[in-house]
């Protein structure tokens, strides 16, 4: 059975950092794609950043590019969201997402699997 979890949110001032983690159990991590997504109080799931298998190619929502990075070890089955210059609508629960497809895969539907997601809260 597919398990992804989250860690490392919590409650930061804007201008601060966190990183977040999610780890992967019951795959072979090294043959998915690994996605972040994200939602806010009302609003629908959006993209955040998404990487390749082997972690060289990177994409970024609009909204978080130069402030956000993603990584992954797949050594350890985790990938992450190292978030800097938080601002207060970057506030949601963050949630990654693993997906078979090739490719810089940025739409939702595209994952095959979910991870139960972890809050962040900026605080201004």
């Amino acid at each position: 059975q597919v398990h992804l979890v989250e860690s490392g949110g919590g409650l930061v001032q804007a201008g601060g950092s966190l990183r977040l983690s999610c780890a992967a159990s019951g795959l072979t991590f090294r043959n998915y794609g690994m996605g972040w997504f994200r939602q806010a109080p009302g609003k629908e799931r959006e993209f955040v950043a998404t990487l390749i298998r082997s972690g060289l190619g990177t994409n970024y929502g609009e909204s978080v590019k130069g402030r956000f990075t993603i990584s992954r070890d797949n050594a350890k089955n985790t990938v992450y969201l190292q978030m800097n210059s938080l601002k207060s609508e970057d506030t949601a629960i963050y949630y990654c997402a693993a997906t078979l497809r090739f490719g810089l895969v940025t739409v939702l539907d595209e994952y095959d699997y979910w991870g139960q997601g972890t809050q962040v809260t900026v605080s201004s």
